[in-house]
């Protein structure tokens, strides 16, 4: 299109808009197959996705997990973290378990000044699926974790220090339930 497309455009826009749009020479007609090329592609990938969560969901379901009982934390979310956390009875405490997700603060000293900062180690997958969830927290003023949120903020932590701590504590939230569904799997 000349100018180009002003905004985004979905795959039935824009498999509309190339029906309706006829190429005048070589150069764009070659442009043209691309694109349609392009939208066939992306078609296909949506479809591809669209079953990826519906299979996700039926084996999350399958599971009976509590996990998705927790505020932000979809089919999606719980799949990674079943699957990145393995058996949690491995993980005796909440902090080692914390630890490993790469959620639990590490202390920054310098002169008189002690801070915490973010955990470069455990399971950076795992820590992005947390990250999601407290997110997701945060953007619904509803959710537990926005209040939990706001504290931190009013008790003079940063923007990122206050994620951090909900991390932290969304962290301890699922080591219980998913030490709740082992043992229930268990008995």
């Amino acid at each position: 299109m000349p100018g180009g497309i002003d905004k985004e455009v979905v795959v039935n826009q824009a498999r509309s808009l190339l029906e309706n749009s006829q190429p005048g020479n070589v150069a764009a007609i070659e442009r043209h197959r691309q694109a349609v090329e392009l939208v066939t592609d992306i078609e296909h990938l949506d479809a591809v996705l669209k079953d990826s969560r519906i299979r996700i969901s039926a084996a999350v379901a399958a599971s009976q997990t509590t996990l998705t009982d927790i505020f932000g934390v979809g089919p999606i979310i719980a799949a990674m973290v079943i699957g990145f956390s393995g058996n949690p009875l491995r993980f005796t405490t909440a902090s080692r378990y914390a630890a490993y997700t790469g959620t639990a603060p590490i202390e920054f000293s310098s002169g008189g000044r002690v801070t915490h900062r973010l955990s470069r180690r455990g399971n950076r997958r795992l820590n992005h699926a947390l990250h999601c969830a407290a997110i997701t927290q945060i953007r619904h003023r509803h959710s537990p974790g926005r209040g939990y949120y706001e504290r931190k903020l009013a008790e003079g932590k940063t923007p990122r220090e206050a994620i951090r701590a909900l991390k932290r504590r969304l962290s301890d939230i699922v080591w219980r339930h998913l030490i709740a569904d082992a043992q229930r799997a268990t008995s």
